[in-house]
């Protein structure tokens, strides 16, 4: 087990540490012109798929999926697959016996993804390399954004908004709990950016949370969802799908609308109970924190609380608020 480590806003954790950071430096040189971005183009017509890993620096599933892939020699049938192993400075400075303190150097990466930030005159760590990233991303067709959360709760797809994320996470089949949200207040996802997030593009991406940081089966689920993905788009032949998968194909998905995103307003935020994640609070008004003294409660009955976080930081987002909908019916495109 780690040792407790002191997390902002006073929480602490003892989930063990079962994955270890993989070697990822035979990749940095890459072929794309920036490093640790690899692209394999079938020479066949088809789309453009990016898979995306460590947006946040202690999210090692995601590195350790690309590597799989990249062990495999995993390459696309048609169309083009581009590896990206995405915040370097902050997985580099990974350090076991404090492994919440890289998710990011300088900013958080995953809040940057809009056009105004990106060309503005601000600096970070994580604005440099998204500056340096968005070009490729501009021509991506499909993006998998891999992540993993901080309590040891199901795994998430998180859809977005739009209709085209939902019928993204229904052919990708895997997990069974979909999330439609619009995202933080802070700043744009990646998920997000640009035509993903523009209603009139064909463009599509998802962001699969895949359990806790360091679970071994977050790793489990970031390679099964990266196979089912690249399967959904016909990128390589479905016998490659693991015969014997993290997630079982869900029968029936199950989605979550998020209606909103609790922004922390105080230094003196504080949840009522240690929520982990997908708790359904029964009824409207129930008090589930307290922000500068000031009651924060669920807007409706049957509440669902989607990753309440342990960053309790003002501008941050606290905890999202959601229900479970029966979601309108949404054709599988290929």
């Amino acid at each position: 087990m780690l040792s407790a480590s002191d997390l902002p806003g006073g929480a602490v954790t003892d989930y063990p540490l079962d994955l270890t950071p993989p070697d990822i430096s035979p990749y940095r040189s890459g072929n794309s012109g920036v490093d640790y971005v690899t692209s394999f183009d079938s020479g066949k017509p088809g789309p453009h798929a990016m898979i995306t890993a460590i947006v946040h620096g202690n999210e090692l599933c995601g590195a350790i999926a690309l590597d799989h892939l990249f062990k495999q020699d995993i390459r696309p049938e048609r169309g083009r697959l581009t590896l990206a192993f995405v915040n370097i400075a902050a997985f580099e400075s990974f350090d076991p016996d404090q492994p919440t303190q890289s998710r990011f150097v300088d900013e958080d990466f995953n809040r940057l993804w809009n056009a105004a930030i990106l060309s503005s005159d601000r600096n970070s760590v994580e604005l440099t390399r998204a500056r340096a990233l968005h070009p490729i991303v501009d021509t991506v067709d499909a993006l998998l954004d891999i992540h993993s959360m901080q309590h040891a709760t199901a795994p998430l797809m998180m859809a977005g908004s739009l209709a085209k994320g939902r019928r993204l996470a229904s052919a990708i089949g895997v997990p069974e709990i979909v999330v439609s949200d619009s995202g933080h207040s802070e700043g744009t996802r990646l998920r997000d950016y640009g035509p993903f997030g523009d209603p009139d593009r064909p463009h599509t991406a998802a962001l699969v949370e895949c359990g806790q940081h360091w679970a071994a089966s977050s790793a489990d689920v970031a390679i099964d969802v990266a196979y089912r993905f690249l399967s959904h788009l016909r990128m390589i032949a479905p016998d490659l799908v693991p015969s014997r998968s993290a997630l079982p194909p869900a029968h029936g998905q199950r989605h979550i609308e998020v209606t909103e995103a609790v922004t922390i307003k105080s230094d003196s935020f504080e949840f009522i109970a240690d929520f982990q994640g997908l708790e359904t609070i029964p009824m409207t008004g129930t008090i589930i924190a307290h922000d500068a003294g000031a009651p924060v409660t669920t807007p409706y009955n049957d509440c669902v609380l989607i990753m309440p976080s342990r960053r309790l930081t003002p501008g941050k987002t606290a905890v999202r608020l959601g229900r479970y909908i029966d979601p309108e019916p949404v054709a599988i495109a290929h």
